[in-house]
């Protein structure tokens, strides 16, 4: 037998570097009047800007534009921010957190008590897996939700938090329960055993061959996280979801800055060995989250990005490459990189009625919302759910089973059907009910020398006013104190 031989790692080595050198975060005030800069810099580590966007992003703060570096195991980027009104971050309890929780070593962590202003009605974003978690992707039709909630009900399971997404015929959902009677995480194997055997029944139900589709089980583990929406991400885009996401090539600089479609954009630095992806679409929260997170479930690593927006259309450019230090190098690498984005960008496009949902919080409660919607011909296109105490809030995007425009008198039995618990009804910003499917676009153009064959490229770019400041926030952090 052959002997092999590694070289011993010692486990504290890949925090060696972030204790020596911690991560220091200043929170600038006075540089601009109607918005805050959240500077930070530290050793850097893989996917670590992701980490601090998402920190950002579930505090409810827009991040309007950023720059970022992080070449030379140094990461360095300034965020510029507001709270959800388009004002500027005066609480000091707020400030203080935020500050304390990114620069926390993670060993030792940071007190997971929000700020008493932050304070809000209770939603997944971040569930601990004190309760177990249900784990459903595969192909979408009308009354899914409906049937896996009926299903737990019947199986004495409670639902405490879920969340569903819809996006190209597919379907994902992460589902929050406990002991229907007992409370507290549900730990008997077989039992467990059990409650999955009905759920893959349900959703195998109408599924075709070769029709990708999976039902996991989570067991609790305790002082963990996890992140609902990031992992959403990571669920549709295993499942596949952005094969349907086409793309179309031409148009020039003018129709793209006129236009409010998604515009991807993807060329190669040869010079520096990276590849630049432009990306254009309509502004929205969470848009530089959903980005980066289609970037790392891909293993792409950002060396350098500019983000900006402006009235409605946001713009966002990357100096990526593979985490094998390669930039793409294929037709086919970058489509499929096209498609992603797209595809991460739209998951959380809502289409539909918003119908913004408070009740006591029951066991049984998910299963009687969603049957009253399918009972009425109404097909859920996105869902959010959870406890607030002995209140249950969320709301669910509801269209017809086709996906056009919910019919008002449909709204108005299941308002009746389910009692006050509806307390809005709410058009979703933007959508327009469907009358033909319009593909977002794309475009790629490259030659054998990497260079672009698009004529029309709009010459200003994000990357050029990026590398004009660098050197000014260089400066600015060396004033920085932890």
């Amino acid at each position: 037998m052959k002997t092999t031989y590694q070289p011993y790692i010692d486990p504290e080595y890949e925090s060696l570097i972030e204790r020596i050198y911690p991560p220091r975060v200043c929170i600038d005030n006075e540089t601009y009047q109607d918005r805050t800069l959240v500077k930070a810099d530290s050793a850097n580590k893989h996917g670590i800007l992701l980490e601090m966007v998402q920190f950002l992003t579930d505090l409810d703060l827009v991040i309007s534009k950023s720059y970022i570096s992080s070449d030379g195991g140094w990461f360095m980027d300034v965020f510029h921010v507001t709270d959800q009104l388009g004002n500027k971050l005066t609480d000091e309890s707020l400030i203080l957190y935020i500050q304390e929780a990114l620069c926390a070593n993670r060993r030792r962590g940071v007190s997971k008590e929000l700020p008493t202003c932050l304070s809000r009605e209770g939603r997944p974003r971040h569930v601990s897996t004190d309760h177990t978690a249900v784990e459903i992707a595969g192909t979408d039709r009308p009354g899914l939700l409906s049937e896996i909630s009926a299903v737990l009900f019947e199986l004495e399971c409670h639902v405490t938090a879920a969340m569903a997404w819809t996006h190209n015929t597919r379907a994902a959902s992460i589902i929050y329960m406990e002991d229907g009677f007992r409370g507290g995480p549900i730990t008997d194997p077989k039992r467990l055993a059990h409650v999955q055997e009905q759920l893959e029944n349900v959703v195998e139900a109408h599924h075709g061959m070769g029709e990708r589709r999976s039902v996991r089980l989570l067991a609790p583990a305790p002082g963990q996280q996890t992140h609902t929406e990031r992992r959403l991400h990571q669920l549709m885009y295993a499942n596949i979801d952005y094969e349907p996401c086409q793309g179309c090539n031409g148009g020039g600089a003018a129709h793209r800055n006129n236009c409010t479609k998604i515009h991807v954009f993807i060329e190669s630095c040869e010079e520096k060995g990276y590849s630049v992806v432009n990306v254009r679409s309509r502004d929205r929260p969470k848009l530089l989250f959903d980005t980066l997170c289609a970037l790392t479930d891909m293993q792409y690593v950002v060396f350098h990005a500019a983000v900006s927006s402006k009235g409605t259309m946001a713009d966002q450019e990357y100096f990526i490459r593979q985490e094998d230090g390669c930039p793409l190098e294929t037709d086919n690498e970058r489509h499929r990189l096209t498609q992603s984005l797209i595809a991460a960008i739209e998951r959380r496009i809502t289409h539909g009625l918003r119908l913004d949902i408070s009740s006591d919080n029951r066991m049984g409660l998910l299963s009687d919302l969603t049957r009253a919607l399918r009972e009425n011909g109404l097909s859920i296109s996105s869902a959010e759910i959870g406890a607030n105490g002995d209140r249950a809030v969320g709301s669910f995007y509801v269209t017809d089973a086709s996906g056009y425009e919910a019919n008002p008198q449909a709204i108005e039995q299941v308002k009746k059907e389910i009692g006050g618990s509806i307390v809005a009804v709410n058009k979703s910003p933007g959508w327009t009910p469907k009358t033909s499917k319009s593909p977002s676009v794309a475009s790629i153009s490259r030659t054998s020398s990497g260079r672009s064959i698009n004529e029309d490229k709009p010459r200003f770019s994000l990357g050029s006013l990026f590398w004009s400041q660098l050197e000014r926030l260089s400066n600015n952090f060396s004033s920085i104190r932890s």
